[in-house]
């Protein structure tokens, strides 16, 4: 069923103009349509267009927001599902990795094979916790264009490529390297036990 609405001002007239020429089907049943005395609404005032500023004054810019967490924030959110005495010790640098891993100079098609290759492999042999390097991304000027580009391809794509299968069944922890194993641009990876 539609739902009727309300009739604007010049509606009301056109209507009420029509209204006065028709006549009734059944005379003993006229109802009028004529507007409910309603109370008006006071006017809501408009809201200032542009801040309050004086001449010569500097610009004040609204803080920056980053909607998307950084890589080591949504890494660090991630539970921790492998032992915690290790898992500390890890992310202070104790542990050694025990393989490792170099993407650089790599692309996303040459990477992606590569990682797969090396996790499996380390996972078949026994191995626990393996170094992935793959770099901080190339130095360029920041990109102020209307689509920003991330830097780092391989660095933002492992982490996906590791939750994924094939490799997410052999992996269980992931997270940002210390700094004497390469910082942000390398990541530990903790394999879960052969079985």
């Amino acid at each position: 069923m539609a739902r009727r609405r309300t009739l604007r001002p010049d509606e009301e007239e056109l209507w009420q103009a029509v209204a006065r020429t028709a006549q009734p089907m059944h005379p003993k049943r006229v109802r009028t349509h004529l507007p409910k005395d309603e109370p008006a609404l006071p006017p809501i005032p408009a809201a200032p267009a542009f801040p309050h500023f004086s001449v010569g004054e500097k610009v004040r810019h609204a803080p920056v927001h980053d909607l998307v967490p950084s890589l080591r924030d949504h890494l660090a959110a991630q539970p921790v599902r492998m032992d915690a005495r290790n898992f500390a010790r890890m992310s202070r640098g104790k542990l050694a990795p025990e393989a490792r891993i170099d993407l650089h100079g790599m692309t996303l098609t040459e990477a992606h094979p590569e990682l797969i290759r090396f996790i499996l492999n380390a996972h078949a042999d026994g191995l626990r916790l393996v170094l992935v390097i793959t770099g901080k991304g190339s130095r360029r000027p920041e990109d102020h264009g209307p689509i920003p580009q991330r830097q780092g391809v391989l660095r933002h794509q492992v982490p996906h490529w590791l939750r994924l299968p094939p490799l997410g069944s052999a992996v269980l922890q992931v997270a940002v390297a210390h700094l004497k194993h390469g910082g942000e641009g390398a990541y530990y990876v903790y394999l879960r036990r052969t079985r």
